[in-house]
């Protein structure tokens, strides 16, 4: 199964090995020149040739799949190079770079399993590889994915959650979007201001899609007191100097109202509902990639 989901990943390993089925973890821990897929990128192989994720566009997953089969068969870790630097001249990345695959025969659930339950509270968690060990650890935190010392860490977070505010027709078509596009959603009236913000965490962007700003403000409190990665709000330019000018008037500095996204999303002026909740998403997606 072709999927960068690295949570999925995670998930197709845990339900092979407790079906009884020898697994290895992929994980693209090295990258030389261009790469389709960044460093951390896993792919997760059962013995009988089923694998689930990618590492790189395509071009190599065949064959680290093999690896992983030989790697299963001995019971050993082991390390293959492709593209650039590479042994077998026969396997060329189309972006002219190179790559280093670990591959991790799994010993234990533990490591994996204790991230996902980290994820399903909603916390952030690391898969660390020590490679001279040949071990997996947990450790929970907040950390990069990336070299450590003699060990190389998988940072994972929590999939992305859109609370979305407002009564308009664009909160529907931008749910639907959001979800097919892997996002946990949640939508409300605000009727509850302090129950809206106990939805919001460090993975959450927050919508606000109101056309009356006395409605909308306890809400954008509720946002601006918790620490949501992006917080958008409709309206005009002119409604948003409004809106700061209130804002200052209650206590917020100009760190904190410049948090604020208004008018909401990438597109200046998008009125259908269609185009209000692309513009909204893709400024979202960017604003994550941005947090890391």
């Amino acid at each position: 199964m072709r999927t960068d989901d690295p949570l999925a990943v995670l998930r197709f390993a845990v339900a092979a090995y407790e079906a009884g089925l020898a697994v290895a973890l992929v994980t693209l821990i090295a990258v030389r020149g261009g790469s389709a897929r960044p460093p951390g990128a896993q792919m997760a192989v059962r013995e009988d040739g089923l694998w689930c994720g990618v590492v790189s566009g395509g071009c190599v997953e065949a064959a680290a799949a093999h690896e992983a089969l030989a790697a299963i068969a001995e019971g050993r870790d082991r390390e293959v190079i492709y593209g650039q630097g590479s042994p077998w001249m026969d396997i060329v990345l189309p972006c002219g770079g190179g790559i280093t695959l670990a591959i991790h025969p799994l010993r234990s659930l533990q490591p994996l399993q204790a991230v996902l339950s980290a994820i399903a509270r909603r916390e952030r968690a690391t898969l660390r590889y020590a490679r001279a060990g040949q071990t997996l650890t947990c450790l929970h935190g907040e950390r990069q994915t990336g070299p450590k010392d003699a060990a190389f860490d998988i940072a994972f977070r929590p999939c992305p959650r859109l609370v979305m505010f407002g009564r308009t027709v664009a909160i529907d078509v931008t749910a639907r979007i959001a979800r097919a596009a892997g996002f946990e959603v949640e939508i409300s009236d605000g009727a509850r201001p302090a129950d809206a913000q106990s939805q919001i965490d460090r993975d959450t962007a927050v919508i606000l899609l109101y056309h009356d700003l006395l409605q909308e403000a306890p809400l954008l409190r509720a946002a601006l007191d918790a620490s949501p990665f992006y917080i958008g709000a409709l309206g005009s330019y002119r409604t948003h100097q409004q809106r700061v000018a209130m804002l200052r008037q209650q206590g917020y500095d100009d760190g904190q109202i410049a948090r604020i996204k208004a008018p909401v999303g990438i597109f200046p002026k998008a009125r259908d509902a269609t185009s209000l909740a692309l513009s909204i998403l893709a400024d979202i997606a960017a604003a994550r990639q941005e947090t890391g």
